[in-house]
């Protein structure tokens, strides 16, 4: 069964209210380390100059593969995870594309899709690897995560926040959820953005969307993100 985003401690497709608090708990187990942030402040062009690329190349790979958006985001929270507890050697550029194939595999693995290794590399110059040293490289990917491969995520908390909403139109939570998604999905690319919890990033883009799709409402609704027990 595939991994659920939305639901990353349930294999459930309903949502579980009584889950939320444990979500809260635990998401700070799944974001880069406190001590990648001290050394974005010290080799800053470095690391950004590396993940940039990195999800350049995963991105191409969701749009010649046709993956759903879903598995880039998991790629690249496992890449963000990995480089904030693992050095990364610099001028090394292979380093850079077996971490990517490595998390594109795991991401799909979970997502229950195929990946094709071959097409990934196909026109690659240089450096290709071949399926026991992605597997190693994906073992050390893993244990550098601690084996945390169901990621808590903004997606997460999504459903969540929108249940404390009071909306005119019940139908209009659907639009809403779609808009904030798309912010998440982009705010993902900003390196900045590493720096806040996902639950935080989450009630940041439903604000967001809900200013833009909803303004008269957005008062009541930003007075309900405020108010919540779980945010900080």
């Amino acid at each position: 069964m595939e991994f659920d985003l939305e639901n990353p401690l349930t294999s459930l497709k309903e949502y579980l209210s009584d889950e939320i608090p444990d979500l809260f708990l635990s998401e700070s187990d799944h974001v880069p380390s406190k001590n990648f942030l001290r050394c974005l402040r010290t080799s800053a062009e470095f690391y950004a100059s590396f993940r940039e690329e990195a999800i350049s190349r995963i991105l191409q790979a969701q749009y010649s593969c046709n993956y759903d958006p879903f598995i880039p985001y998991l790629a690249v929270n496992y890449m963000d995870r990995f480089i904030s507890r693992q050095e990364i050697p610099q001028g090394k550029p292979w380093i850079l594309r077996l971490v990517v194939i490595s998390c594109l595999s795991l991401a799909a693995k979970m997502k229950n899709k195929h990946f094709s290794i071959s097409n990934f590399q196909e026109g690659e110059t240089g450096f290709t690897f071949d399926t026991q040293t992605i597997n190693r490289m994906e073992l050390v990917v893993l244990d550098a995560m601690n084996w945390r491969m169901r990621s808590i995520t903004p997606f997460s908390f999504v459903h969540f926040f929108i249940s404390l909403f009071e909306l005119n139109d019940p139908s209009s939570s659907q639009p809403l959820k779609d808009r904030a998604t798309e912010i998440i999905f982009k705010a993902q690319n900003e390196i900045k953005f590493l720096e806040f919890k996902p639950s935080i990033i989450a009630a940041s883009a439903i604000l967001v969307a809900s200013k833009e799709r909803f303004p008269s409402q957005f008062p009541s609704f930003q007075r309900s993100i405020y108010s919540c027990e779980f945010v900080k």
